[in-house]
């Protein structure tokens, strides 16, 4: 039955990206962010270079889909337009644009940014709101075609104009749903197919949904302030993370 799974997808590794799309699902509502970046590490790991980051867009636009419909009543509406005309822009442009800078530097660059924004929180609601998360939606979707996992970059700046944990999570769930249709539009744009993994996505997106739905029922119990720590401190790790990475 392995070939229905997907090009050297065995039932065993099948199982195991379903689990942790429930687990990162549960991580990206519970902290408010990581979980898509978890989940990208762990499927470079195991599958084919080329196949990662389209398989990685479609399992979190479905995780992103399902966040969004669960917590829709927290979703902060007016910076979604905005967002998605810069998110769509983004993605046209990366999908014709070689990207001259290697990845490493890439890296670097947004390691360094996102630990800025998220110690110095004022420099997070720069500007306009619409005309800021119009900016934000082209930059992490640029990137996101080139380095998928742009969750990290978009957090601060959520943090910065949301007054509940539930909205941060609800909000970011939205924008990064449509930074990752930017992202399919613009694989579609250039040929790519992988309708041989649509078995495994479905799987994927499945259990995220559900690790969606726990998790928002425990970000429920846990304290505004305890949310804001824990935020910090794992955008900072996974920020550190990036630079490590681009400087080793």
């Amino acid at each position: 039955m392995d070939f229905l799974l997907g090009p050297d997808v065995s039932l065993l590794m099948a199982l195991g990206l379903t689990l942790v799309s429930f687990a990162t699902a549960f991580i990206g509502v519970f902290t408010g962010t990581a979980g898509g970046l978890i989940l990208l590490a762990i499927m470079a790991v195991v599958m084919p270079a080329q196949v990662v980051i389209p398989v990685h867009t479609l399992v979190q636009l479905g995780s992103g889909f399902s966040r969004t419909l669960i917590m829709w009543r927290y979703v902060m509406r007016p910076v979604l337009l905005p967002f998605m005309i810069g998110a769509l822009s983004g993605a046209l442009l990366g999908a014709q644009v070689f990207i001259a800078l290697p990845v490493s530097s890439l890296e670097l660059i947004l390691g360094l940014f996102i630990l800025i924004v998220t110690w110095m929180p004022k420099l997070g609601p720069f500007g306009a709101d619409r005309g800021r998360f119009a900016v934000l939606g082209f930059a992490a979707t640029f990137l996101g075609v080139f380095v998928s996992a742009t969750g990290t970059l978009v957090a601060p700046f959520v943090a910065s104009l949301a007054p509940d944990r539930r909205n941060h999570a609800a909000t970011l769930g939205a924008l990064m749903m449509m930074v990752h249709i930017a992202k399919v539009i613009a694989f579609g744009l250039i040929g790519f197919s992988i309708g041989s993994y649509a078995p495994l996505i479905v799987a994927m997106v499945v259990s995220g949904a559900a690790g969606n739905w726990i998790g928002e029922e425990a970000l429920n119990r846990i304290s505004e302030r305890n949310f804001r720590l824990l935020l910090q401190f794992i955008l900072s790790a996974l920020a550190l993370q990036l630079i490590w990475h681009a400087v080793r």
